[in-house]
């Protein structure tokens, strides 16, 4: 497998790796997402089994070994799964995470302690400016939280508008619809009464940029799409409700 690089963003690399025999024919990407700063921070680590590829192409923006921050929006494999080979790869980065998430499981999983940040908290990286965000069970995982960068205002929103195929690095185009669609296929967001105002709060930070961990990243009325998204949840929530009762 090759994983790909494109600059999505100033300084922001999304590293992509697409696996044909998930999801036939239109296979998935695995996207991480590098943020090139004074000190760097890696969004989402992927499977082990993708690790040597995801390392070289880190490699080829900048020295593994200069990594200082490790993040991502839950525990999962592909998440998280390499998380301890960034770590022994990288000897002075460290996970930054929410509390829920380090309480429960990074203190028990990585080989180095990490950094727990608060909800709004702010990361000064040097050039880039991340904050972090809980999203308990949005879009699963009651650990949930994402990533903010706010110079070049680009919302890493992980497993959101999830879609198949192995599209343009970043795209324009709506991606509302194969996003609906891959929701339809897998079933994979938590559908609680929570899912539709977390979505509305990251739409009002007002991304330009949507750095899609499964699919084409975003770029445009990232604001719209996200409300557009919140909706298309709302509807269905209501109706898991309304089938309950």
């Amino acid at each position: 497998m090759q994983t790909k690089v494109h600059e999505i963003a100033d300084g922001i690399y999304r590293l992509s790796t697409h696996v044909s025999n998930i999801a036939p024919p239109a296979g998935f990407t695995f996207n991480q997402f590098l943020i090139a700063a004074d000190e760097p921070l890696l969004f989402h680590c992927g499977l082990n089994g993708i690790f040597p590829s995801v390392r070289e192409a880190v490699e080829s923006v900048l020295p593994v070994r200069s990594l200082r921050w490790i993040s991502f929006g839950h525990i999962e494999a592909d998440e998280c799964g390499s998380m301890n080979r960034w770590l022994e790869a990288a000897p002075e980065a460290r996970v930054a995470h929410g509390a829920t998430a380090t309480m429960v499981s990074i203190n028990d999983l990585a080989i180095r302690g990490g950094r727990v940040l608060k909800d709004g908290e702010a990361m000064d990286l040097g050039g880039k400016r991340v904050r972090y965000l809980d999203t308990p069970h949005v879009p699963h995982a009651w650990e949930s939280g994402l990533l903010y960068e706010e110079n070049t205002r680009t919302l890493f929103c992980g497993d959101l508008f999830t879609h198949l195929g192995d599209g343009p690095p970043v795209t324009g185009e709506e991606i509302l619809s194969p996003a609906v669609e891959a929701e339809k296929q897998f079933r994979s967001t938590n559908l609680c009464p929570a899912v539709g105002p977390t979505i509305r709060r990251l739409a009002r930070l007002t991304p330009v940029t949507l750095a899609v961990m499964h699919g084409s990243s975003f770029s445009g009325d990232a604001e719209a799409a996200l409300t557009e998204l919140a909706g298309f949840y709302e509807e269905e929530t209501a109706a898991v409700l309304e089938r309950a009762a």
